[in-house]
């Protein structure tokens, strides 16, 4: 009996990621492609005014997709973490060849910079002439 039900803990935690993604792919299709294809087919059938399909799962603001998209992501992302932590626990990583040692980088000093000689002086204002005034009133 404890087998049986350890075996059916073990499904269903190891199908739960597959199982939503499938149902919420099953969810759109029905709601965006088949209900409003059925939708029309009964509206002209019955020969009445057709009208459009409201899908079902965008009423309220569209919440139903903000949490399924929450759901997989976060199962996404803790399924990621889950196979790079089994696989650093797990598996041995393999021994690669040594590659041939190289000589560390050595710094270089940076070469010094010419600098321009310094602008000739303005022939606008001599040494004698008044300082101006700023006439924008800023």
């Amino acid at each position: 009996m404890a087998e049986e039900v350890k075996k059916d803990e073990d499904w269903m935690q190891k199908k739960w990621r597959p199982a939503m993604g499938w149902m919420y792919m099953l969810v759109c299709m029905m709601d965006m492609v088949v209900f409003p294809v059925l939708w029309a087919l009964i509206q002209v059938a019955t020969k009445q005014p057709v009208t459009q399909w409201n899908p079902l799962t965008l009423q309220g603001a569209g919440l139903f997709h903000l949490a399924m998209g929450a759901v997989l992501g976060i199962a996404a992302f803790g399924r990621t973490q889950e196979k790079v932590a089994g696989a650093a626990a797990n598996t041995p990583t393999p021994s690669l060849p040594m590659a041939p040692s190289m000589p560390a980088p050595v710094p270089m000093a940076p070469r010094p910079v010419p600098m321009a000689p310094p602008p000739a002086p303005s022939m606008d204002l001599l040494p004698d002439d008044p300082p101006t005034r700023n006439t924008r009133n800023d």
